[in-house]
């Protein structure tokens, strides 16, 4: 296992996708965000089931960086309650990790 992370989030444009990216990899608290979309997402909010083009982003962090940037999701974010779900990533290749973890701290 590893400490580095990949956390997901949706935003409905790739205006936003491209700010948030930016603000995540100048801030250090991703190596990395991948913008991946449109996507369709259907789900159910204030009682009622939607469903929206958005753009995935893949944010590459570690485990130290996580709380910073879930905060920052937050602060940043312009939905009411943005997704943050964090993944482990239990292995890979040790040059690429390194560089991950290097470029978060």
């Amino acid at each position: 296992m590893t400490n580095a992370r990949i956390v997901l989030t949706t935003i409905d444009s790739r205006d936003w996708a491209d700010k948030l990216a930016h603000q995540l990899v100048e801030r250090r608290l991703a190596a990395c965000v991948n913008i991946v979309g449109p996507v369709r997402s259907v789900y159910r909010w204030k009682e009622k089931t939607e469903h929206e083009e958005e753009y995935l982003l893949l944010i590459k962090t570690t485990t130290e960086r996580t709380a910073q940037l879930q905060a920052v999701l937050k602060e940043l974010h312009p939905y009411e309650v943005p997704e943050c779900v964090e993944l482990s990533i239990d292995g890979g290749g040790t040059e690429y990790l390194a560089w991950l973890t290097t470029e978060v701290s």
